[in-house]
């Protein structure tokens, strides 16, 4: 008699998902109760809040990791326009004045009763999810300019418009990376991927030249030390973070730059928190972690056994990728300010269950035993 194979759950069998996700999300509870203790204090009269508000996001997103692991990945194949469409009809949304928030004058969430939602954030993921779909349906004729490049460039396109109104460019950069790496993944023609550059002029120009405030975060990035106490203002005070920090780090709840001195401590700038609380050691062993994920993310791509699976889980991999290095990036200087959390770390409800929805997919793409031919 022919002795049966247990079958593992992909949640638990891919253990190098698993175990830095769980450990990044643990480093991100601990930074975000020191990182937003003295915000927590002044705004409601106790250093737990926001600390207490990302351990039940965390709770509530390992739960959706788990569910999103469980489904095989082909069922996403099978939703992603309807996917796609809720995606889109939640941009919209997002823009009537009875349904959203609006905060530091841009609407970028839905108020749904008891709690918020950034549509922004789950934009990315069916983006995603429909890109992995369209383009491996379209494997054969995808070096064709109006098949292979025209309509996932428009569907980007729609996103854009709709979150630029928000406004969010920090998102739209996120997802033009995503879309171009996906199509040059898939193996859409250089050339096709090329070919909307001169439309880049443009764009930088009524974006970025037309619109004050992203000029500023320009040359503030150019040259932060010209005008330390305004438009330099973040990065100084990021890199004093780092600087303070040294080797080993000033240790846990220690930190000064969280003291109402960096803006957004335990949200876009919670990586400059870590840098100063546990030096550079603590800022090795956190992009080590990233790295170890990314890392498995193109080993899975590359040993999927469907063209959907390995576009989608680069697809994935990218999107973490890119928010890493540009959030890391800001904090270091070495990129121009852009509202982008940290993966798994920085406080936030909506972008840390997308990460894990995300990450749940990730899993059962590895886990598949599908063995069907690329096609």
């Amino acid at each position: 008699m022919a002795k049966q194979t247990k079958t593992i759950h992909p949640f638990f069998s891919e253990k190098s998902i698993l175990f830095p996700v769980l450990l990044l999300s643990g480093i991100g509870i601990v930074m975000v109760y020191s990182a937003s203790s003295a915000i927590s204090m002044e705004s409601h009269n106790t250093v737990f809040y926001y600390m207490k508000k990302q351990a039940l996001f965390f709770g509530i997103s390992l739960i959706i990791m788990f569910v999103a692991a469980s489904f095989p990945y082909k069922l996403y194949k099978n939703i992603s326009y309807i996917i796609l469409f809720t995606a889109i009809a939640m941009l919209v949304a997002v823009l009537v004045p009875a349904l959203n928030i609006k905060a530091g004058g841009a609407h970028r969430w839905l108020n749904l009763g008891g709690f918020t939602f950034q549509p922004a954030e789950f934009a990315k993921l069916a983006l995603i999810i429909f890109l992995g779909y369209s383009l491996s349906k379209k494997q054969d004729v995808v070096k064709i300019f109006s098949i292979g490049f025209v309509p996932h460039a428009f569907i980007f396109g729609i996103f854009a418009c709709l979150i630029i109104i928000q406004p969010d460019f920090g998102t739209i950069v996120v997802l033009g990376i995503i879309t171009w790496g996906m199509m040059f993944v898939a193996g859409v023609k250089i050339t096709h991927l090329l070919s909307p550059a001169p439309l880049l002029v443009p764009i930088i120009y009524f974006w970025v030249y037309k619109v004050e405030y992203r000029l500023e975060r320009i040359l503030a990035f150019l040259n932060p030390w010209d005008d330390p106490f305004n438009t330099g203002y973040q990065i100084t005070h990021s890199l004093k973070a780092f600087g303070s920090g040294g080797i080993f780090g000033k240790g846990i709840g220690l930190g000064m730059q969280k003291m109402h001195y960096l803006p957004e401590p335990h949200t876009d700038f919670i990586f400059s928190i870590i840098g100063e609380e546990l030096g550079l050691i603590g800022v090795l062993t956190v992009l080590s972690l990233y790295l170890i994920l990314l890392l498995k993310g193109v080993q899975i791509a590359q040993n999927s056994k469907t063209l959907f699976g390995a576009i989608t889980a680069m697809g994935i991999t990218i999107y973490i990728g890119v928010q890493v290095i540009i959030n890391t990036g800001v904090a270091l200087g070495a990129l121009p300010t852009k509202g982008l959390t940290l993966p798994f770390i920085s406080y936030g409800g909506t972008s840390l269950v997308i990460n894990m929805a995300a990450m749940g997919i990730l899993m059962n793409i590895g886990a598949s035993k599908d063995h069907e031919k690329k096609a």
